[in-house]
């Protein structure tokens, strides 16, 4: 069952997923090679606490396990949910940075795939589509279309360019909860799935690989990895259907602003 939020409710989500944006900026400030993963783990829970909020991936569960970090922070192959650890990033690696916060009884979610140094010309180009899918399946996020359009959109745009959709993993809605009805798949046909009314909140997640489309998951039961070995980008906005169209919730202004990315 899908639960439509009201607009002091998506106010909620949208701080939180500001406080998401924010952190993700923190992060990046120290995305550079030398630096671990787990340091920017910390760096991200640390500024989280420091703000009143709780990080919404601590703790996860999903049946028996559950998530024993405070970011997804995801390194070339690896597509979601990877673990921070003492592997040093250098020269030409991507990361995926993954942040979920809870604060005000509300969650807040959004990704960014971040260059280490100089980057391979075909690893930043997976890096744009990846990314302009993601804008694409917003600006399509309209009241009275279907999930379905924002899937086809995502993968049509992936695969015009040589891309893979990962198939096992989707974006979803949020709220009281991280993850919430409806699945936010990126594959599919248009005209189907859920209808977009009027407060839906979802989260809207591309994630796409340079080879083939297949995964595997790594012994540690979380982390997702490209079966082929190749780079997997990943880009998450939260958006709210709001006034008959897309209100992104989170940004990437903050981040972007570190980066010296100009829009």
């Amino acid at each position: 069952m899908i639960y439509y939020k009201t607009a002091e409710e998506i106010e909620k989500i949208r701080v939180s997923s500001l406080l998401v944006g924010s952190t993700l900026a923190e992060v990046a400030k120290h995305v550079k090679p030398g630096v671990t993963t787990l340091a920017l783990d910390k760096i991200g829970h640390d500024f989280i606490k420091d703000n009143n909020a709780e990080p919404a991936f601590l703790g996860y569960k999903v049946g028996n396990k559950s998530f024993p970090f405070s970011l997804c922070i995801s390194v070339n192959a690896a597509v979601v949910h990877g673990f921070p650890s003492e592997y040093i990033l250098k020269e030409g690696d991507i990361v995926s940075v993954d942040c979920g916060v809870l604060k005000d009884g509300f969650f807040g979610d959004s990704a960014y795939t971040f260059a280490v140094g100089e980057i391979a010309k075909e690893t930043q180009r997976l890096m744009d589509v990846t990314k302009e899918c993601l804008q694409r399946a917003i600006n399509i996020s309209l009241l009275g279309n279907r999930i379905g359009d924002i899937s086809y959109s995502i993968q049509n745009h992936a695969e015009r360019n040589g891309y893979s959709i990962v198939r096992e993993l989707t974006g979803h809605g949020l709220g009281r909860k991280l993850h919430e009805e409806p699945e936010v798949p990126n594959f599919g046909k248009r005209g189907f799935g859920p209808k977009m009314l009027e407060g839906l909140v979802i989260a809207i997640e591309p994630m796409v690989n340079m080879g083939n489309k297949r995964v595997r998951e790594l012994p540690d039961g979380w982390t997702i990895i490209a079966a082929d070995n190749k780079p997997s980008a990943h880009f998450e906005h939260t958006i709210a259907i709001k006034n008959g169209k897309a209100d992104v919730l989170s940004s990437f202004k903050e981040i972007e602003a570190v980066l010296g990315i100009k829009n």
